[in-house]
């Protein structure tokens, strides 16, 4: 079952600081605020909600890409292409470099990982062949 347009997914992870968390995902990569209260913020990312919830207890201090990470895949290749721009022009933090995985193959796909200030990990990417995006 594909949900409507209408419908937002909703993800809630830990942060050890509101301010900075905002810093993170408004200033640097563009995110709106949708709501701030003393123990969470509410970001409007990419069209779905995610809530940093205060919780300096939670965070991961070695984190992994595998098993646990979120992001966007980008249907088109210059939006992918324009938030490396704005990666590059605002000095957000990468926790891996741009790379290709599966090379030479109908899953080929670029992606970038960047570091929130709490250790989560956030992976973009494009595929080449967008019936891989699923």
């Amino acid at each position: 079952m594909m949900r409507e347009q209408y419908n937002t997914f909703h993800l809630a992870i830990p942060c050890k600081d509101l301010d900075e968390t905002i810093e993170f995902y408004v200033f640097k990569l563009g995110c709106k605020l949708a709501r701030k209260y003393d123990d969470r913020v509410t970001i409007d990312f990419f069209g779905d909600q995610v809530v940093c919830h205060l919780n300096p207890e939670g965070i991961d201090l070695n984190p992994a890409l595998y098993p646990r990470h979120f992001g966007i895949t980008f249907k088109n290749r210059i939006d992918f292409d324009n938030l490396l721009k704005l990666i590059e022009i605002r000095n957000v933090p990468i926790y891996a470099a741009p790379f290709t995985r599966f090379k030479g193959t109908v899953e080929e796909h670029t992606s970038v990982v960047l570091i929130d200030p709490a250790n989560n990990l956030l992976e973009f990417k494009h595929y080449l062949d967008p019936r891989m995006m699923y």
